[in-house]
């Protein structure tokens, strides 16, 4: 269609070069005008479902990335048809410029949103945007030789390799649009995998294979890209392999603990450990630590490796309920039928206390002061506290014994004098010590 119309505008215009420039040249105009009016209606009905499919898989919702991603929709599809255009025609040099800076500007706007939207710093976006259009603007026309052969003047030898400076910038550039690819997908997946019908544990094992997987594409693909020969790196991975089987075993130790962690299920996220002198629930599982926030508001890491080697409390690793026994003693003048059911009572008074399996008080023995009682409980929310837990049975049974004055003892001493000496003066004692 596009030379049907360019062979019959030249037949109708004397046949000059001048004329002819111009004319592809309108044409391009025209033809530019009409990707970017088709970019922007596609936009208004392709944009939102895309935002909707967004939100849906990467569970993030914002006004801001709704209008990038209906702007990089514009983009695409102008910069999209634009190519199309210009490889269906031999087109002139004017024709050229107009559809080479319409794809370098669509190209570059694209790419600062894409960079941008995967929250990465703003000036590296504007950085990368213009850096993509100076060499789309510059390789579609055909004068972009001319730099490349410069910015590799610009460099060192080393042996038979030459790090030059168009080297590094098609590095950073690579490895900049590949991370903020990566970032895109792992975005997706991590929200699939964290909405799925998976358990704690089966989730960050998830991710985090996902995580690696990505990490480990997107550094192949690089490589690819930049026509690195892997075999060239067989000598320097053997070596960097042994520095860190000797270097980084602890850490490789912790990494591989925590993958079998994940994979057993015997420690996941939300389950109350003990550890040593640690104790509270894991907030994270991470690939050096396991992150264990106590009540006090303290944050543990402790290495994976240990515990994979120590033991370790699991109060919630089959289930949640939990029994807590809380020591109680009365006066050996108590009715201790009646002392029982008011202990009994005051565990059903308090909210947390399980009613399956019923709370129950054992006599444990006769001690010195006291008889020693003790209330056992059970609970399926120990991640919320044990000590205040024990606090209010403690303060219910308090409040119940002071209303039905049931005496709780303390330790008390009685001195029993058998005889007084003769010659001792009690006056005079009475009198120095009134």
């Amino acid at each position: 269609m596009i030379d049907t119309v360019l062979n019959q505008l030249e037949a109708l215009a004397p046949d000059t070069q001048a004329n002819k420039l111009y004319l592809e040249g309108s044409v391009a105009a025209v033809l530019v005008v009409f990707a970017l009016v088709a970019g922007w209606y596609l936009s208004k009905y392709i944009g939102p479902k895309l935002r909707h499919l967004w939100e849906a898989r990467a569970g993030y919702e914002s006004e801001l990335a709704g209008r990038r991603i209906r702007d990089m929709t514009r983009r695409a599809v102008t910069f999209i048809l634009c190519g199309m255009f210009l490889a269906f025609w031999p087109w002139t040099l004017i024709a050229k410029v107009v559809f080479a800076l319409t794809i370098a500007v669509t190209m570059g706007l694209f790419t600062n949103d894409l960079i941008r939207g995967v929250r990465m710093p703003d000036w590296l976006g504007t950085t990368m945007g213009l850096t993509v259009f100076g060499s789309a603007a510059l390789g579609l026309v055909g004068n972009i030789e001319r730099i490349t052969i410069a910015m590799d003047r610009v460099g060192i030898d080393i042996g038979t390799n030459r790090i030059s400076l168009l080297w590094i910038v098609t590095i950073a550039m690579t490895a900049v649009i590949l991370l903020a690819v990566a970032r895109v997908l792992l975005k997706l997946i991590n929200h699939v995998i964290g909405n799925s019908q998976l358990d704690g544990a089966q989730k960050v094992l998830g991710q985090k294979l996902a995580t690696v997987a990505i990490l480990a594409g997107v550094f192949v693909l690089g490589l690819d890209v930049l026509g690195i020969d892997l075999t060239a790196l067989a000598v320097f991975s053997g070596a960097f392999g042994l520095a860190i089987g000797f270097g980084m075993q602890k850490t490789i130790g912790n990494l591989i603990a925590g993958i079998i962690l994940l994979m057993d299920r015997s420690i996941k996220p939300g389950d109350v450990i003990a550890v040593g002198d640690s104790f509270g629930w894991v907030n994270k599982i991470g690939v050096r630590a396991v992150s264990v926030l106590t009540r006090e508001g303290k944050e543990h890491l402790i290495p994976n490796e240990d515990l994979m080697t120590r033991e370790v409390e699991n109060w919630s690793y089959s289930n949640k309920n939990v029994r807590i026994s809380i020591p109680v003693g009365v006066s050996y003048n108590t009715d201790m039928d009646h002392a029982i059911e008011l202990m009994k009572k005051a565990c059903e008074d308090v909210p947390r206390v399980l009613n399956h399996p019923k709370p129950v008080v054992w006599m444990l023995e006769f001690g010195d002061n006291s008889v020693n009682f003790e209330i056992r409980c059970w609970i399926n929310d120990p991640q919320s506290g044990v000590g205040n837990f024990k606090a209010a049975v403690l303060k219910r049974v308090w409040d119940l014994f002071k209303e039905h004055q049931i005496e709780i003892p303390f330790p008390q001493r009685d001195i029993h004098v058998r005889s007084i000496p003769a010659t001792l003066n009690l006056d005079k004692v009475a009198q120095e010590n009134p």
